[in-house]
């Protein structure tokens, strides 16, 4: 298997088939959690973004100020979740306060502890408007279609600019950042990310007729394709903020799958394009 070089000179390999099996298993567990608590009870869910709040914000001070990890991490994971208990109590002005100072605390945070500050402070800014958003979508109404469809979207994504990107392979789409990606697999992931948002909106139309979506076939390909853009440059983004830290992966905690930011990466993007998408729809511009 050929080595593939960093922008930092370091040699980085071919994506590694063996670890297929690893990566399946654990999304067959965690997938159909994250189902549940989104279909079960918006408290439920507010459970469960909390969880993944705390994980990566602990990775995120790791990643971003090493040597002061601990109350960086800290900071942030208050700062975050303050933003999603304000949110989930329909306090949003406060919430979106609580961001601007959670940015301010981390970076003072990080700069007492001789670290740079701008990196503490992004981390809020990275992740707090996704939790909110996210929150916020999941409280609408048909708010638990919303979110299987922004799921559905995003894994499609993932799954299809794997698979065709790994059958069809062809130039890379951004080789300086993420080697391992294609252009295949770029359209791949839009093609998959289209279907996916259309065949959710069909379910709703199918089993839930008493409360549609309010989204057309025509309108979800929209938000699919809008999903799935978001996606793509969610992933690409965070190769660049790993490359800026130095690290190959967030952590360590999913087997296959690396930290709980590497998995979640198209989805913090993804999740701002649909809160958007949904305001849209909410005024009907859409059908």
């Amino acid at each position: 298997m050929t080595s593939l070089p960093q922008a930092d000179g370091k040699r980085t390999r071919g994506f590694d088939w063996s670890n297929l099996g690893i990566r399946a298993a654990s999304a067959a567990v965690l997938a159909p959690v994250a189902l549940l608590l989104v279909w079960w009870h918006p408290g439920a869910f507010l459970v469960l973004v909390a969880v993944a709040v705390s994980l990566i914000s602990i990775e995120w001070g790791v990643m971003a100020a090493p040597r002061a990890q601990v109350r960086v991490a800290t900071v942030v994971t208050v700062s975050v979740l303050t933003v999603v208990f304000l949110t989930y109590a329909g306090r949003y002005y406060p919430a979106w306060a609580c961001v601007a100072v959670g940015a301010l605390a981390a970076g003072a945070v990080a700069r007492g502890g001789g670290q740079r500050a701008v990196d503490a402070a992004y981390g809020v800014l990275y992740i707090a408007p996704t939790c909110l958003a996210l929150v916020w979508l999941r409280s609408t109404v048909q708010g638990d279609w919303w979110t299987l469809m922004l799921l559905a979207t995003t894994w499609a994504a993932d799954i299809f600019a794997f698979l065709v990107g790994n059958a069809l392979k062809g130039p890379k789409l951004w080789p300086r950042y993420s080697p391992n990606k294609t252009w295949s697999g770029f359209f791949g992931g839009l093609a998959g990310a289209v279907a996916a948002a259309v065949a959710v909106a069909m379910a709703n139309a199918m089993f839930a007729p008493a409360a549609l979506m309010r989204l057309s076939p025509p309108g979800a390909a929209v938000i699919g394709l809008a999903g799935g853009l978001a996606t793509m440059a969610g992933d690409l983004w965070e190769s660049m903020l790993k490359r800026r830290f130095g690290v190959k992966d967030s952590g360590d905690l999913i087997p296959g799958h690396g930290g709980l930011l590497d998995r979640v990466d198209g989805l913090m993007f993804a999740t701002i394009a649909f809160a958007a998408a949904r305001l849209v729809v909410h005024y009907g511009w859409a059908h």
